[in-house]
């Protein structure tokens, strides 16, 4: 048993931020901090005193961490950044927030709004239907005299057509102790970092935008969730053969909040058991029962639709990368000022032409125009030489899909919509959004500048009317797109041959390329690293920093001089015994690393590897710390300086071998797309969702009792049910008393903590 705890954190804004720049601006971004040590840089967002965010992170922690903290920095390119404020968030704070507003309906959910009574005046919220987690983003003023006493009372309900609406609860607000409250979601204002900033510049500092939800999850033994995976696998692989129908029935349970964490629980628990494209299958039929207009296929946020985009990420991200990086990186490099809507030209953005004479309008759209052509035709390009690189789980996903979707729509006026259907996943939920926001799929290590945004917003239109089959609805939205439609045709026409060729795979054709590509064995990390491997007690200067191309894999760390050259391994990945950072005086940069670990005799080693930013330094100790978890000989403490002379420059120890002066962070891990599943945690969340809505499921089940005896629980523990979903009750009960008596039997196991930033 142990106790995995999750924290969730949205950094979304700030704003009203003061100027650190000499242009009466600043160059904010974010720095995370657990316990003192940066995990999390953010993207800069230049020349801004109200700076919008909007990332996701999510971080491994072990228990007993103490405190995250929020930097606000200002970015300068010829000094040091300024710290312009931080916000500090003990872990009790966060322990202590409140949870989930209560289910008060039949269908497990509630329709709430706030009531706000001050001073005898009342005002009310909108009423957000079905939800227990509920955003209203709304703003009410109340005159507020100076010195008043009174409070503010802050109520939720839930509304209710018949009855009487049910009260959930409220919080009375002192007025004069609001001021200096500091809540776990909304605005912080910002407070001076008490090293570095004067006592002048607290109060004036603006706010950042924050939201902070801790989660504790206690994982049983695999046992335990056995009789949970077994029933849920048996529902997927009867399909729509099953009586039970559970995973209709969970759909029909969750509501539109949890459906994304729901949908990908499921998925990544039934991609452990080899049964992902079963279960995206059995979701395909199931919308296509319930879908009778083909312009609505898909285009809600259903389960399959949800479930759909986490496998794509999980299983399809490193093809993505591999088609999308190129263009996107050269959409960056290039820079160009390109748009196509008229009203928005500004021929000031673009320079001359020539040596005097300015753009006009009608050249600054022929020009983007060509760039937009350019970047789409060899976006498709790749896109169609891409087929065998595709995994082959994906391939098989849509292959099912289109046969799916044939077979219900099957006539020729419908021939497109197969390819619509898979383009509706390919396109508009994976490819478009990836080139709107290719940070967020780690395409970019940083956001992109106001004229890239256009330039990829545009493109990202242009591939989305492509994936639209160039319908006349997609045409008509924006006819100044037109400029691209003699590209954007040709494009469909190599789309639907890629989609043809692309859902060609037959069953062994599909198990012979998965074998095949599951012998080549990725990389878990590659990239290029500045190493130095200290040697006796030579001086280790900065300038020693050699530069090669490394990788990592589930084997070794090795190395090359290039990408294509021969590697060379470094360290084996049973031998390594820490992954750590170096402190910043040691080689004159916060961003070098080391890997301690043995030689093939047994001696102790080090290897000192320089990123070149925190964000690539915290990716680089996450992927090692991740692929050596399971070692033998971990090592509990380290120096975080190095060995020069006769002692360490950290704690000026002289014995080299001796206990370290710090703890190792071994299980400091960033959360990624390619991670290892856990299956056990998977599970867990599961069964938590069911039992959210288990009051739901009761109520299903009495009604099928009243229409079918046979439907009916079991009166006595021997009695073995008759149905799937007492089956499933069956088992929700026993994992519900496994909890207890872990509890209460069972001395608790050291906890992972899981903290994750998003938007």
């Amino acid at each position: 048993m142990a106790k995995r705890s999750s924290l969730y954190i949205r950094i979304v804004e700030g704003k009203n931020l003061p100027a650190k720049d000499i242009n009466g601006s600043s160059d904010p971004y974010c720095i995370v901090k657990v316990d003192n040590e940066p995990i999390i840089r953010t993207a800069t967002v230049w020349k801004t005193l109200c700076p919008f965010w909007g990332e996701e992170y999510q971080v491994h922690l072990p228990p007993t961490f103490h405190t995250v903290a929020f930097y606000v920095m200002d970015e300068d390119a010829l000094s040091r950044d300024d710290v312009i404020g931080k916000v500090c968030l003990p872990r009790d704070t966060l322990a202590s927030h409140p949870k989930d507003l209560a289910p008060k309906d039949r269908n497990g959910a509630s329709d709430p709004f706030v009531r706000v009574r001050y001073k005898g005046r009342t005002q009310e919220t909108s009423i957000v239907k079905k939800s227990c987690y509920p955003r209203w983003n709304e703003t009410f003023e109340f005159e507020l005299e100076e010195g008043a006493t009174e409070v503010l009372c802050v109520e939720t309900w839930d509304w209710d057509l018949v009855s009487r609406n049910d009260f959930l609860g409220k919080v009375v607000i002192d007025i004069q102790r609001l001021q200096v409250a500091q809540p776990e979601e909304g605005w912080f204002r910002l407070q001076p970092d008490q090293t570095k900033s004067r006592r002048h510049d607290e109060g004036n500092l603006g706010s950042l935008q924050l939201e902070v939800r801790l989660r504790d999850e206690m994982v049983l033994p695999s046992s335990c969730y056995q009789p949970l995976v077994q029933l849920l696998c048996h529902e997927v692989k009867l399909g729509m053969q099953g009586p039970g129908q559970l995973i209709s029935l969970i759909e029909e349970t969750t509501s539109t909040e949890c459906r994304q964490d729901v949908a990908t629980n499921l998925l990544k628990l039934f991609l452990g058991q080899g049964l992902a494209k079963d279960f995206l299958d059995l979701l395909f039929q199931l919308e296509l029962t319930r879908t009778s207009e083909t312009n609505t296929l898909f285009r809600s946020n259903s389960l399959a639709s949800k479930s759909m985009e986490s496998f794509l990420k999980v299983a399809g991200m490193q093809y993505l990368h591999g088609v999308l990086g190129p263009i996107i990186n050269k959409v960056f490099e290039e820079k160009k000022y390109v748009e196509l809507d008229p009203s928005k030209v500004e021929v000031k953005d673009v320079g001359c032409s020539g040596l005097h004479r300015p753009q006009t309008e009608a050249e600054v759209l022929e020009q983007s125009a060509q760039t937009l052509r350019a970047h789409l035709g060899a976006l498709l390009s790749a896109l169609s030489r891409s087929v065998r690189a595709c995994p082959a789980v994906v391939r098989a996903t849509f292959r099912q899909l289109f046969r799916r979707v044939r077979e219900r729509f099957p006539g020729a006026q419908h021939q497109n919509v197969p390819f619509i259907a898979v383009t509706s996943f390919l396109c508009l939920r994976f490819f478009s959004p990836a080139i709107m926001s290719p940070k967020l799929f780690h395409l970019r290590e940083r956001h992109a500048d106001a004229r890239t945004s256009r330039t990829l917003l545009l493109l990202a239109k242009a591939v989305q009317n492509v994936g639209n089959m160039d319908t006349p609805a997609s045409r008509a939205k924006e006819a100044w797109m037109e400029p691209l439609q003699p590209t954007v045709r040709q494009g469909v026409a190599q789309l639907k041959d890629f989609i043809t060729k692309l859902v060609d795979i037959e069953e062994k054709d599909e198990l012979d390329l998965q074998r095949t590509l599951s012998l080549q064995a990725p990389p878990v990390k590659e990239g290029p690293l500045f190493i130095h491997r200290t040697k006796g007690k030579g001086p280790l200067m900065s300038s020693s920093f050699k530069k090669l191309y490394f990788f990592l894999t589930t084997e070794a760390l090795s190395f090359a001089k290039t990408p294509s050259s021969k590697k060379s391994a470094l360290i084996k990945l049973a031998n390594i015994r820490a992954a750590e950072k170096v402190e910043e005086k040691s080689f004159g940069s916060s961003h070098v690393m080391q890997v301690i670990y043995t030689d093939d005799v047994g001696r102790p080693q080090t290897a000192y590897l320089q990123c070149k930013c925190v964000n690539e330094l915290n990716q680089w100790l996450s992927a090692l710390r991740k692929v050596s978890i399971n070692n033998t000989g971990l090592l509990g403490s380290y120096h975080p300086g190095v060995f020069r002379g006769d002692k360490w420059s950290c704690c000026h120890q002289k014995e080299k071998t001796g206990q370290g002066c710090d703890k190792t962070r071994s299980r400091v891990t960033l959360q990624e797309w390619n991670d290892p599943l856990d299956h056990d945690l998977e599970a867990q969340l599961i069964y938590r969702h069911l039992q959210g809505v288990e009051a739901m499921l009761w109520e299903r089940h009495r009604e099928l009792s009243r229409g079918a005896e046979a439907g009916t629980v079991p009166a006595s523990p021997g009695e073995a049910p008759k149905d799937s979903l007492a089956q499933l009750l069956r088992v929700l009960q026993d994992l519900r008393e496994a909890h207890s008596s872990s509890l209460a039997g069972s001395p608790p196991s050291e906890p992972n903590c899981l903290l994750e930033l998003q938007t």
